[in-house]
């Protein structure tokens, strides 16, 4: 049986101040907290009494299954120092970088985008929502366990970059995607979900590409979803 101090504990963790504060997260159902297991992660507590789980759980439907985890690997050691960060995490590989995306559930299915294209580092402006909230972990579907993020200053990442390193975003003023010739490393730079780029990493871009509309004379959406944008842009990425 759950105390009310255990309650009250993982109940906080639902904001992000309550994470920071614990250095826990919470994931709900069998993938999410297998993966997680499977992965590394550390747990602090395990639940699998259903009367426990809906006392705390933040799901309408509660899963049989609830796992409070620390929020990183136990083995995993982060660098803030910008060559460390390329040489370990970027330098030759394929990555995402999130500007200012704020809805949970877009940031939780481009995690699990990334995890399907074998993209293992994305890499997030402070404006960008938390990871280890409950509905992003959820979003996931256990992907959280495999795709490193890693928030810090975007502008400043890019400026400690190898110069004309490839950093890609889509563009209305872009180049159609499927007709530029794409590397197989560099980042892809992802916008907010109603403004966009911000001005400053916008020019810092240095390959523009479109994902065009089709047919492209005919009256269509403003824009794709982050998420949606996003997939295509992966696949279109991994096809080449």
């Amino acid at each position: 049986m759950l105390s009310k101090n255990k309650i009250k504990l993982i109940r906080s963790l639902e904001t992000k101040k309550g994470r920071e504060k614990a250095g826990l997260f919470v994931a709900e159902g069998p993938k999410v907290v297998n993966d997680l297991l499977h992965e590394g992660f550390v747990a602090e507590t395990i639940l699998d009494d259903l009367d426990d789980i809906k006392k705390v759980s933040f799901l309408q439907h509660p899963q049989p299954i609830l796992g409070v985890f620390r929020m990183s690997k136990e083995d995993e050691k982060h660098s803030n120092e910008y060559s460390s960060i390329f040489s370990k995490h970027i330098e030759g590989q394929l990555v995402l970088a999130l500007d200012g995306v704020q809805d949970p559930g877009n940031l939780g299915t481009i995690i699990r985008i990334a995890d399907w294209f074998g993209i293992e580092d994305i890499f997030c402006s402070q404006e960008t929502a938390d990871c280890w909230n409950p509905k992003v972990v959820q979003a996931t579907m256990g992907s959280i366990a495999r795709v490193r993020l890693h928030y810090l200053n975007l502008n400043e990442l890019i400026d400690h970059l190898p110069a004309d390193y490839p950093i890609y975003a889509t563009l209305l003023d872009g180049n159609n995607i499927y007709e530029q010739e794409l590397s197989h490393h560099g980042i892809i730079v992802m916008g907010n979900e109603g403004n966009g780029i911000t001005t400053q990493l916008r020019a810092r871009i240095n390959r523009k590409l479109l994902i065009p509309n089709y047919p492209p004379e005919r009256a269509t959406a403003e824009s794709l979803n982050v998420a949606i944008a996003t997939s295509i842009v992966c696949a279109e990425f991994r096809r080449r």
